[in-house]
């Protein structure tokens, strides 16, 4: 049973909870740690990639030609998502057939799918650890609960013992089980609003890839001009 003069403080709650209440705010604890590591990872990346992409984007704007796409990109940055995109696209113009082996639009559409192969291989590496924060969200009110209603069962066992229904003497176990919802909480909205707002920003940056492989797949797709 549970010190009814036990302080209501939170490194109390938990020294003084029961042992299984204490693995599930261990594991609540553990697993919000990571979702921020998680949420500040994912941010800091897409506000890099984010950042490197308008770039690129200006850049194809502004050239009229492949060479010129070419020449623009090889100072700009080539080791995001955007520049392995467009690197993608240009080493597979240089590797085209004899000439009229394929239509223009045949052309294009072979430039496009080596853009887009690469494009989806960066976008699945930005979601690496994303499905954790959905996880989470969903699971840890749920795992707080458990925490909850077994410290509840265990206060209502003390309480039976002691033959004391008091408030001092129910307020510290009802107080260390309901701790478990609290951090089960505090775990879990983070991470929805996290995994919310990271799943949105992904959507916008993959809508604007399509829209500068679209444009340098046209650039890459003509005919070199003869000098």
């Amino acid at each position: 049973m549970n010190d009814p003069t036990a302080s209501l403080s939170i490194v109390a709650l938990f020294v003084n909870a029961d042992p299984v209440v204490k693995g599930v705010l261990g594991l609540l604890l553990a697993a919000s740690v990571w979702s921020w590591a998680v949420i500040i990872d994912k941010l800091w990346r897409l506000g890099s990639v984010s950042r490197s992409a308008r770039g690129h984007e200006a850049r194809a704007a502004a050239a009229q030609s492949a060479q010129e796409l070419l020449a623009t990109e090889a100072r700009g940055n080539a080791g995001d998502p955007a520049g392995l995109m467009l690197s993608a696209g240009w080493a597979e113009s240089t590797a085209a057939p004899s000439p009229g082996a394929e239509t223009a639009g045949e052309r294009r559409e072979r430039i496009e799918r080596a853009m887009r192969l690469a494009l989806n291989a960066e976008l699945r590496r930005l979601e690496v650890r994303l499905p954790f924060l959905a996880t989470l969200g969903s699971a840890a009110p749920f795992i707080g609960l458990f925490g909850t209603v077994w410290g509840i069962m265990r206060s209502f066992e003390g309480i039976a013992a002691a033959h004391n229904t008091s408030l001092a003497v129910v307020a510290p176990g009802i107080a260390e089980a309901l701790f478990a919802t609290a951090m089960g909480l505090a775990a879990a909205i983070p991470a929805v609003v996290a995994y919310n707002k990271i799943t949105v920003d992904l959507g916008r940056f993959a809508g604007r890839m399509q829209g500068l492989m679209g444009r340098s797949a046209g650039l890459l797709s003509r005919p070199p001009v003869e000098a």
